[in-house]
């Protein structure tokens, strides 16, 4: 499974992180949230696979984003959320 997080839409409200504080950190100086480990694969978007474990936490980050900025696929590549 994957999370991919444009973070140019955020809008700082921090819903992930209260739904995957592992996944998900505050950037008080931004005012946005950044995808922990996440690497760069486009402008302002991010990437990373998520741990065994940690599935539903990043589906409930995603579904709890106001702007969808988050988007989960699976490992076919199929989005699951939103």
């Amino acid at each position: 499974m994957r999370v991919e997080f444009d973070r140019d839409t955020c809008i700082g409200m921090f819903q992930c992180v209260a739904e995957w504080g592992d996944g998900f950190e505050k950037d008080e100086d931004d005012g946005k949230a950044d995808l922990v480990g996440g690497e760069e694969v486009g402008e302002d978007l991010f990437a990373v696979e998520v741990p065994e474990g940690e599935e539903l936490d990043a589906k409930f980050a995603a579904r709890s984003c106001p702007v969808d900025a988050i988007v989960v696929y699976d490992d076919d590549g199929e989005q699951l959320v939103p």
